[in-house]
Formats: C-alpha cells, structure tokens, sequence
C-alpha cells in the first residue's frame, strides 16, 4: 500500500454513502414513502416485484415538484427543507426532500415522474447509477410517480446479502405499516403479483386505524392512553396486563409521527408492567409522543430510527406517568378515591424503585463521543426485560346498565359488590353478579395483595406495618455463595422488614420478620426464597432483585390451594383487592380471576 491520500471518484462516494441510507428494499421503500408524505399526499399506492428485490413502484397524490427540482432531487445535498445550520433542530419533515434519491439512484435505476398540480405539463427523469439518462417533459397526473428497479445491480456484493423475497416483502410490509399506524389520514394500497395486499382507506378515528392495520385483537383487549406532561404529549392504545405476545415486535413508538427504536421509552413501558405479566412474555403499545421539533435530534443516525431527546428524563417520566394511570384504571374498581393510587405515581417524592429503575435507564440511555451516535442494542433490551399478553377484561353488567365505562365498553366493578357463592375445589372462590360468574384464583388474589403491602410497605418506611420481632433469633448455615447475596440484599431484607445480621463467616442470624408474614417459618422463608433466584436472577438489576424477592414473600406468605377460607375471609380478601391497583394479574402474570357472561354459557348449554 502506497499509503498516498487520494480524492476518492464521486460514484464511488455515493455508493458509500448509499450504503448508510439504503440497505435493502424496506430501506428504499420507507424513504420513498417519506417523501410523499412531506408532499403532503393522501392517497399512496405501492407496488412490489419480487419482495421489492426486483422492483419497487410508489405513486402518490402529493404537491409533485417543479421541472427545476426534479434533477436538482438527484444532486447529493440538495434539499427543500434546509437552508441554514439551525434548521436542522426545528425539522418537522420526515426528511429532506430529495436527500435519499441520490443514493437510491447510485445503487439502482430510478425513473421518476412529477407533476405540481397548476402545471400544464409533468416532467419524466430517469437515473442510473448516479447518471441522468432521460429528462423530458409528459403528460401525467398531479403528483409523483417513482420506479426503482435493478436494485443493487451496482454493488452486487450488497445484493448477495438481500434475504429471499417472501423475507425481504415482510420487511417492507413492517415499514408500510408503521407508516399506515402513523398517519391514520393517508389512504395505503399494497400490490405485488397483482394481488392487493393491503388496502388501508383513511380514517379519522385511531383505534379504527389500528385495528385495520393490526387486527382487532390489539383493539379489542386494548386500552386508550392519552396525557401529557411538562409539554410531552402522549397519545395511542397499549395492550391489557393479561394480554401479552412472545416478542417485542408488537411495541411502536412514534416520536412527532416519526417511527423510532429507543431504549428509554421500551425501559418505561416495561417498567410499567412490570410483575404485571409473565416472565418472558411482552405488551403490545402504539404510542404516539409529541414534543417540540427542537427538543429531539432526528439526525444521529442515517435512517432517523433513532433519535437523542434533550430531557430523557422527562421523556421517560411521561410515559410512566401516564401508562401507570391507564393501566391502573384497568383493575375492577369503581371508586378510585379509596385506592390510593396515587401511591404508584412516580415524582421527586415517589416510590424508592421507580428511582432506581429510571437511574438505571439513563445508565444505559448513552450518547456516543464523536458522531453523538445514540447506542441502542435491541438484543440487549429483549434479553433484560420480560413482558406481558393481554388478557380480556369483561363487562360484568348487563349491557343496559350504566356505569364508568373504559374506551372498549367494558365496566369496572368492586368485588365486594359481587354476590359469594361459595368456594370450588378448595382453590377458587366463586361470584355472581347481574350478568356474568366470575372465578377467583385465592392464592393468585392474595399473592398480588401482599406483593402490592409489601411494595408499598418498602415505598414509605415510616408508614411501614411492624416487623415481628422473633424471641429468638433464627440462625441460618449459608453456603459462601448464598450467604454473599444475603449480604448484598440486606438493604432489600430490611425495606421488607426482614432484619439479618452475619452470625460468623457463613450464617447469618434472621432477627425480625415483616408482620404481613410472622405466621411463615423464618428458615423455610429464606430458604426457599434463595432456592427461587436463578443465577440468572442474582446478577440482574437491583430493581429486578428487589421485586422478585417481594414475588417469592408474597407467595409463601399468600394462601394456599386446599386451604377452606371462612366468609370473613373472603370478605377481607375482596376488599383489599379492591384496594390494589393492577389486580388482573399475580406478580407472575398469572390472571387472579376469570369471567364467564351468562349469555356465554347460553350459548353452550344451547340455550339460544
């Protein structure tokens, strides 16, 4: 090597540079559709050849461009939006009119119509390679017209890599639709082969639009979300605690209607369920925030998927806010005011974890030296976090009745409304109202009581119940490995109102025990609370060690199958569920009730 500095050819510049923007169809695909939408289009069709591997064709009805902006569009920094350095942080296009066709056009070949709609006449540019080889004037509807075809045929190492096309038409299904949920007022058509596959028509309405693009399950066992705070906005449909998906895939966030990946806000939405859910099981959300265009930079990367907020504090805040009051509203209870919900709102005075747990995003929420890069590592975000499916919240009224009805029709209700009937197999308690049986799991019902005292016992120690001071302190024999964790826990122990002190140099003597649990055998507690922690578990976040140590308390100490309760019993459990936000489910996910609609069991017993 020669080691001479050279001026690199211009071809060879955009393709470079085109290997940022453009990295397979879906990438051709979300820039071109862009850009219709910054032309202000209502109607857009796009068809696909081959997966869009073989072609990629995207007519809109937008304001088209004048005959001087077409090969304008083609030139490398050209653009309709900027015109001085400040306007970079008060964008509000989804790009810059013209910046990707030069570096889709260097990889590919373009033709491109456009015509304004007070132009006689529209204008025809074909580009290869970087190259016009065609301008001329022709008849033409108002708005743009764009063919991409031969695809890679300039980098075929590039080409090499593109997956089959059933793989390469999904990923460009997956921009289409992100596209579709965003903008519920643009018409969408899909074709390929001549088959449609999907036709969107515009609606007004955002659960209508959500449930067109996702299906109505998302709908259906959905729930409206809508707040704001410190000038953040948020607005969209997250999924109930009982209704969960076995990926992350169903979460979309949208930042000013632009799609982005971002560690912070999937860290919130998952603290938000937290031991709402099952372990490794995800929510599905379709969340829209709105902040100023100045108080986010879209620019730290390429293909604008992920952006750097100003205040990622109060980013995170706002969403956790606002889908804590949502969620919240989900638990069976009429009266909110005797709940004390409010325990469960984060602030500068709120809960000890909801700290702990937005430290620790903002840890891993870093900006790169340099570039100011933002990092994101979805493997690390999907390894981390567990979450939830959805599960169906009922009306238990006829439905004639009125009542607080949630956006879905379903009405919340007190279980202490509902009328006993008796208890099932020793396990499950059974009620009726009006309309519907409901079954109640007892150990599942009090488990999330106790999960919940025990939370909130740690949240305000100074409100805390007593600790069960024991006559004799219980000396435990520890391996060096659990006896290590005990001690790194004891913080954790003592919020919970469990005080140890080391007893020698492999046992610790266990002095008191939270009175929500004196009637459970010191030693069978501990024990069997470090039999519960996976290795997995001991390294994880010190939020995610507190709470499944609070998970394992609340089922030892939560009753058990087998076990009769009296009347009394029944009564007092129902009343603190009604005193529990989130009592769909146990801290592991598990539904603490079921509802059966007469109507329903009509209908198998062939009764109409």
């Amino acid at each position: 090597m020669s080691g001479k500095i050279v001026r690199l050819p211009e071809d060879l510049t955009n393709k470079i540079a085109a290997g940022e923007v453009v990295e397979r169809p879906a990438s051709i695909v979300k820039e071109l559709l862009e850009n219709a939408l910054d032309a202000g289009a209502t109607d857009v069709t796009i068809e696909l050849t081959n997966g869009g591997c073989g072609a990629i064709k995207i007519v809109d009805n937008g304001e088209g461009m004048d005959h001087a902006d077409v090969p304008r569009a083609f030139e490398r920094y050209a653009t309709s939006k900027i015109y001085e350095f400040g306007d970079l942080y008060k964008v509000k296009s989804f790009g810059f009119r013209g910046e990707a066709l030069p570096s889709i056009a260097s990889v590919s070949r373009v033709e491109l119509i456009s015509k304004r709609p007070d132009a006689l006449t529209g204008i025809k540019v074909i580009v290869e390679n970087g190259k016009i080889l065609d301008l001329t004037e022709t008849g033409c509807p108002p708005g743009t017209s764009v063919r991409v075809d031969h695809i890679f045929d300039a980098v075929p190492v590039r080409k090499k890599f593109l997956k089959k096309e059933i793989t390469e038409q999904g990923n460009c299904m997956d921009v289409i639709t992100r596209t579709a949920l965003a903008h519920p007022e643009v018409r969408i058509k899909v074709l390929t082969r001549g088959k449609m596959l999907m036709n969107i028509p515009p609606t007004k309405d955002l659960s209508e639009r959500i449930s067109l693009v996702l299906g109505t399950d998302f709908t259906d066992h959905g729930l409206s979300v809508s707040g704001s705070k410190e000038g953040i906005g948020i607005e969209g449909f997250v999924s109930r605690a009982d209704f969960t998906r076995s990926s992350a895939k169903h979460l979309f966030f949208f930042v000013n209607k632009r799609f982005i990946r971002d560690y912070l806000i999937n860290h919130a939405v998952i603290t938000v369920y937290g031991r709402l859910i099952e372990a490794r099981r995800y929510p599905s959300a379709v969340l829209f925030i709105d902040i100023p265009p100045d108080a986010v930079d879209v620019n730290v990367h390429p293909n604008k998927m992920e952006v750097r907020f100003e205040n990622p504090r109060s980013i995170y805040d706002a969403v956790y806010r606002i889908l804590t009051d949502a969620l919240a509203e989900t638990t069976p209870v009429l009266n909110r005011s005797s709940v004390g919900v409010s325990n469960f709102h984060p602030g500068k005075t709120g809960p000890w974890h909801y700290h702990a747990r937005i430290e620790e995003a903002l840890k891993r929420y870093t900006v790169k030296s340099g570039t100011g890069k933002l990092f994101f590592d979805q493997r690390d975000f999907d390894r981390r976090n567990r979450t939830n499916e959805e599960a169906q919240q009922q009306s238990l009224f006829a439905p004639d009745q009125t009542g607080d009805m949630d956006v879905f029709g379903s009405e919340r209700i007190t279980f202490s409304d509902l009328d006993y009937i008796g208890q099932a197999g020793s396990v499950y308690l059974l009620f009726q109202s009006a309309a519907a049986l409901v079954i109640v799991d007892q150990h599942a019902a009090h488990e999330r009581v106790l999960f919940d005292q025990l939370k909130e016992d740690a949240d305000k120690p100074e409100q805390k119940s007593p600790g069960q001071r024991l006559l004799m302190p219980e000396i435990l024999s520890l391996t060096p490995k659990d006896y290590a964790f005990i001690m790194r826990e004891r913080q954790t122990f003592v919020q919970a109102g469990i005080e140890i002190e080391p007893f020698g140099t492999s046992e610790v003597a266990v002095k008191t025990v939270p009175a929500r649990l004196a009637h459970i055998a010191p030693k069978d507690l501990m024990m069997d609370m470090l039999e519960e922690f996976s290795e997995t578990e001991r390294v994880a976040e010190p939020v995610q060690r507190q709470d499944k140590i609070f998970a394992v308390m609340a089922c030892k100490g939560a009753v058990k199958a087998n076990q009769r309760l009296s009347t009394d019993e029944v009564t007092a459990l129902c009343q603190a569920l009604d005193a529990t936000p989130f009592s769909a489910t146990c801290p592991h996910g598990r539904p603490v009730y079921i509802v059966y609609h007469f109507t329903d069991l009509e209908k198998m017993f062939k009764r109409r």
